[in-house]
């Protein structure tokens, strides 16, 4: 009977795995999105659209600077990081390379930035690390930070 009992969740585990294996994947993607969303949202120095993507609870971990705890003070941040930037004449782009992972409610992205001023040169490439959490079916950022390939001048 214990043998019967195990070869059949066996059986369950290995039919199981590949619908695992998608619904990570899918998880992955959407990860991914809201990286883009982010992105899109950066360029439009739109606060709202930002802070909509991250936890109430969410932690902003900048280089250089205290973190930034809650939503409403990472849309404060990022709404005059993003306004400075497009006045600037600075665009913001992501590598094309970018690794990410998802196992329930909890997932990760990571990857390269790239800065460039009005004349198109790079003025600052990086790398960054977000923790996402699943919540109500969206994915959210909780935790956030980045930092420069190399230190800031001084």
């Amino acid at each position: 009977m214990k043998a019967q009992l195990a070869g059949g969740l066996m059986v369950a585990a290995i039919f199981a795995a590949p619908a695992l294996a998608a619904d990570a994947k899918a998880d992955v993607a959407a990860i991914h999105a809201v990286d883009q969303a982010w992105l899109k949202a950066f360029r439009a120095a739109d606060g709202d659209a930002m802070a909509s993507l991250y936890d109430e609870a969410a932690v902003l971990m900048p280089p250089g600077v205290p973190a930034v705890n809650g939503r409403t003070a990472i849309r404060e941040f990022w709404l005059k990081e993003a306004q400075g930037a497009n006045q600037g004449g600075m665009v913001f782009s992501f590598g094309e390379k970018r690794a990410g992972g998802a196992d329930g409610k909890l997932g990760w992205s990571s990857g390269s930035y790239t800065v460039q001023d009005k004349d198109g040169k790079v003025v600052e490439t990086g790398k960054f690390l977000s923790v996402n959490k699943k919540v109500n079916g969206k994915w959210m950022y909780l935790r956030d930070t980045w930092n420069a390939d190399r230190a800031p001048p001084k």
